[in-house]
């Protein structure tokens, strides 16, 4: 065996069976060159400036933002996989909380990269911080997530030290575990941070008065659009958290946890879901008859647009949200894992499709008689860094995996061990 294997070994997690480390390096590869690619990409944009990209003064949201408010709604996961677990002592949930703080950590963090990217002046990034538009809701949104990533490398660090070769360190030992003590209070302020930070990108394009496609009146103090950004994302975190888990099992295949957790997750996602498509179908419905008519545009002008047309509606209700909310709730479907992993693809493909309609179709509809459809296609560089994210995001699951107890040993197993 060789010194490079016999070396990974030692790290790897007690009582489990890994693959070699010449086949993990081969599933990685892929993964580093589009990694490459990406950093290549976001090295034109920081070098070259912004005109690297498909983006003007019109079309100023693009794949990097709707990038961006994916990303973050899929990592809702985390937060909220640890406010059931913390708070609501939802204990079932425990054997994928890890896995959920990875996969919240490589989504907070993959944001964060891709908003660098598209500020464009990175060096300048700290102005948002130093120099705050106290009356953005964007400024909002930035304290809230670099606080809130700051949240998930907290929480990550335990992880992180229970790896076997860290933990053999008198140290690292104790360090573990009285900073463990500390997670249920983060996961608390993690919810927190979360919560308000996902309704306030909702509440962003609800407040665009300039955009009557995205206009929302006001609940309380905040349009529609703050509370549907926010059951959405609670609605999509545990369907993708499921088919990280169900992703990890068929790469690895073995079964890394027990049926009964995909149906919790299922059983609460399909819950929201249908909550959210309740609350769309209410919006819509007031939209298209009160706030869209009282700025002089008929319910029909903003879908008379090929591509963007109203079957874009019917389906993020219909085929993405009440089908699959209906596969995760009712029982007959709900035991089988396949129907509940069709699930969790409809839901989240209903809320990327939410998203991408948010910040594509809202912005290349016309607003005035004179101004013309606005067509936006993404440049290279622009597909290229959202590519180095996906890529950053396995890197990082698959060395968690490997390296340390991502997910609870049965009983009886070894204490120290993940189950592979």
């Amino acid at each position: 065996m060789s010194e490079i294997a016999l070396l990974d070994r030692r790290w790897i997690t007690r009582g489990v069976q890994r693959a070699s480390a010449g086949r993990f390096a081969l599933w990685l590869a892929p993964w580093f060159v589009l990694l490459f690619l990406g950093a290549y990409a976001a090295g034109l944009c920081f070098f070259y400036g912004l005109n690297q990209t498909n983006m003007d003064n019109r079309f100023a949201f693009g794949l990097w933002i709707f990038a961006d408010l994916s990303i973050i709604a899929m990592g809702a996961g985390a937060f909220f996989t640890g406010f059931l677990v913390y708070i609501l002592k939802q204990q079932d949930l425990k054997p994928v909380l890890n896995s959920a703080v990875v996969v919240g950590f490589i989504c907070y963090s993959g944001a964060v990269a891709v908003l660098m990217v598209d500020v464009g002046q990175p060096l300048r990034a700290w102005f948002t911080f130093w120099y705050p538009n106290t009356h953005s809701m964007l400024t909002e949104v930035t304290f809230c997530i670099s606080c809130y990533l700051l949240v998930l490398i907290l929480e990550y660090i335990p992880l992180l030290l229970k790896n076997r070769q860290l933990r053999k360190i008198p140290a690292f030992l104790v360090f573990e575990h009285q900073f463990h003590k500390l997670v249920p209070g983060l996961a608390g302020v993690g919810a927190f941070l979360s919560f308000f930070h996902q309704g306030s990108l909702g509440g962003l394009y609800g407040v665009l008065r300039g955009r009557p496609f995205a206009y929302r009146q006001g609940l309380a103090i905040w349009p529609s659009t703050f509370f549907l950004f926010i059951l959405s994302a609670l609605a999509v975190g545990p369907s993708f958290l499921m088919l990280v888990v169900a992703t990890a099992e068929k790469v690895t295949g073995k079964q890394l946890v027990q049926n009964s957790v995909y149906r919790k997750l299922g059983f609460i996602s399909g819950v929201l879901l249908a909550l959210y498509v309740a609350a769309k179908a209410i919006d819509t419905y007031i939209w298209l008859n009160i706030t869209s008519p009282a700025v002089g545009f008929g319910p029909r002008d903003f879908y008379s647009y090929w591509p963007l047309s109203s079957l874009f509606l019917f389906i993020a209700t219909v085929p993405l949200g009440l089908l699959p909310a209906i596969l995760m709730i009712v029982p007959v479907t709900a035991r089988k894992r396949g129907c509940l992993l069709c699930g969790a693809v409809l839901a989240s493909g209903g809320v990327l499709l939410n998203r991408f309609v948010m910040t594509v179709q809202t912005l290349a509809l016309p607003t005035l008689s004179f101004d013309s459809f606005l067509k936006y296609t993404p440049s290279w560089q622009e597909v290229a860094t959202f590519g180095g994210v996906i890529a950053y995001g396995v890197i990082v699951y698959s060395l968690s995996y490997r390296y340390l107890p991502l997910f609870a040993a049965r009983k009886g197993a070894d204490p120290n061990a993940s189950q592979d």
